[in-house]
């Protein structure tokens, strides 16, 4: 596929695309000649040559219309919002410096200032990197050196681990704070009006970072027409969202399930979207109620979490609920349709391909079952040769469509994408009906409540310990997360396990990676399985108690 021109003046993020040969096959977005690809239905998707995702995502709401909420009740409008990201930008381009296509490290909790940096970002047409707000030094030093990120917009209550992290030639601007750098200060009396960037649809607009099975991040790179492409595709033809609409969910905008669901599907169908800090179980079910929120983003033990609770408060606004992250048992699903008549929208996405690709809705749903291809993708399962096995029978997930892997500077693309097809490492089954069922992951991925853990990064935590010899980590079933993590640790030599030990060695973990990751289980033994070679037996692993 031949490239649209660049808009980049810093040509980083195209220059270190995969090779075209190693792309996935991307499904016709145009009718413009010359592109390769699968044609969508008679209603297909048409993106102009120019465009640049953020004033295409800003141009769709009434000015007067509420955008962004807050707990506290106080609103943003689309004119506010539009205005705010205008000021922001002019900071950037103007006392910053930042060019198109310079990588900008975002980082914070879920708040409107976090979603004006990053249509700003957009704007500007640099590159999008949002982080989680709950990373250590040492992870996000590993993701500027990736990205190689020269600005960072950080809120001013979380730039302690970002300086530590000490990524070369980076320039840090807190928002949020009381300094005369503050971006907000920088941004008073700004224009509030800015002419985007006329960026490729081609030109790359994010990287959103996901870990593999050996716990070192993949940079997923999405160009301005991947963004609008999970909108017109998932939300406008599954999820079908209305400017009236009050979106909310747990994910953070660090993730792309979040950013999809809380900034790009209400912004794209006009609607609000409520944005919480804390965004528990306990908190979702009373914002739905003090809110009047219709659409819920979160993953399938939270539903499971909310469902004693659910008599306790008014939930009557929902109307579309959305389950992703891991699989949704079928008892989760029957036990929330009964409790509140509404079908959970079960689906399937991966940070490669953006978001959600295969899911089902109303009448389509059905309990057990992850659903169809989204309008757009296409999906089959296959054996380690790609050759397609009969329904019924279990294979790999493989899926192509308007959006797909393009990973940052990384051999693993031929992993992921085969023969035009991206892989996304899920077992699966198809049935005779053509609904997709989910069996296990292909790999030692572990999947805890919503949360993709790779097993050697705990590791790697566990060792950094001085008490710690050896450590191995699994997944074992949970009832309420799905997976938890257990960890198998040596120690040295005279020092003591037990009960003390392991919630020392959890906290020590806590402190050097996300504390989601942090082991919750931790079993002491005298020594780890191996082959005679050294290798480790990771699956004796679950036979030890």
């Amino acid at each position: 596929m031949d490239l649209l021109p660049s808009a980049h003046v810093d040509t980083f993020a195209r220059d270190h695309l995969p090779p075209p040969d190693q792309w996935p096959r991307l499904a016709r977005l145009d009718s413009r000649d010359g592109r390769d690809g699968d044609r969508f239905d008679d209603d297909g998707l048409s993106y102009p040559d120019r465009l640049n995702c953020a004033a295409e995502l800003l141009a769709t709401g009434r000015p007067d219309a509420p955008c962004l909420r807050l707990p506290d009740g106080s609103e943003w409008t689309y004119a506010e919002l539009r205005a705010t990201t205008a000021r922001i930008t002019h900071v950037l381009t103007d006392e910053l410096g930042v060019v198109p296509g310079n990588r900008v490290l975002l980082r914070g909790p879920t708040t409107p200032w976090l979603v004006a940096c990053w249509l700003a970002v957009l704007e500007a047409g640099a590159v999008a990197v949002t982080v989680l707000a709950a990373q250590r030094a040492h992870e996000l030093a590993e993701v500027g050196r990736i990205a190689r990120v020269s600005h960072a917009l950080c809120d001013a209550a979380y730039l302690e681990e970002l300086t530590a992290a000490r990524v070369p030639g980076l320039r840090i601007t807190p928002y949020g704070g009381t300094g005369d750098d503050d971006l907000l200060r920088l941004a008073e009396g700004r224009p509030e009006t800015y002419e985007a960037v006329p960026t490729s649809a081609d030109d790359v607009a994010l990287i959103a970072f996901t870990s593999g099975t050996t716990g070192h991040p993949k940079g997923c790179m999405h160009f301005h027409r991947d963004v609008l492409a999970i909108a017109d595709t998932f939300s406008a033809r599954v999820l079908r969202p209305v400017p009236e609409d009050v979106f909310a969910g747990s994910p953070p905008l660090g993730f792309t399930f979040g950013l999809g669901g809380l900034v790009v599907f209400p912004l794209r169908a006009g609607a609000s979207s409520l944005l919480l800090e804390r965004a528990g179980p306990e908190e979702l079910l009373a914002a739905v109620e003090k809110h009047r929120v219709s659409v819920l983003f979160t993953a399938p033990t939270a539903y499971r979490a909310m469902l004693n609770d659910l008599p306790s408060y008014d939930v009557s606004s929902l109307r579309r609920c959305v389950s992703a992250g891991e699989n949704l048992p079928a008892a989760t699903w029957m036990g929330w349709h009964e409790r509140t008549g509404l079908r959970l929208i079960n689906g399937i996405g991966a940070t490669e391909l953006l978001h959600i690709f295969i899911s089902a809705a109303d009448d389509a749903a059905r309990p057990g079952a992850t659903g169809l291809p989204v309008p757009g993708y296409t999906a089959r399962i296959v054996d380690e040769h790609l050759r397609p096995v009969p329904d019924g029978e279990p294979g790999l997930l493989a899926v192509r469509g308007p959006t797909g892997c393009r990973y940052l500077a990384d051999e693993r693309q031929t992993e992921y994408v085969r023969d035009g097809w991206n892989l996304t490492g899920d077992t699966y089954i198809r049935d005779a009906d053509g609904y997709f069922h989910y069996v296990a992951r292909a790999d030692d991925m572990i999947i805890s409540a919503g949360y993709n853990i790779a097993g050697p990064e705990v590791e790697e935590a566990l060792l950094r310990h001085p008490d710690v010899r050896e450590a191995a980590v699994i997944g074992v079933p949970d009832e309420e997360r799905g997976q938890v993590v257990r960890a198998f640790v040596v120690l040295h030599e005279g020092v003591d396990g037990g009960d003390r030990a392991a919630g020392a060695l959890r906290d020590f973990a806590k402190s050097v990676i996300v504390p989601y990751k942090a082991p919750r289980e931790i079993r002491f033994v005298p020594a780890l399985p191996r082959t005679p070679t050294g290798k480790l037996q990771r699956f004796r692993l679950r036979d030890l108690d």
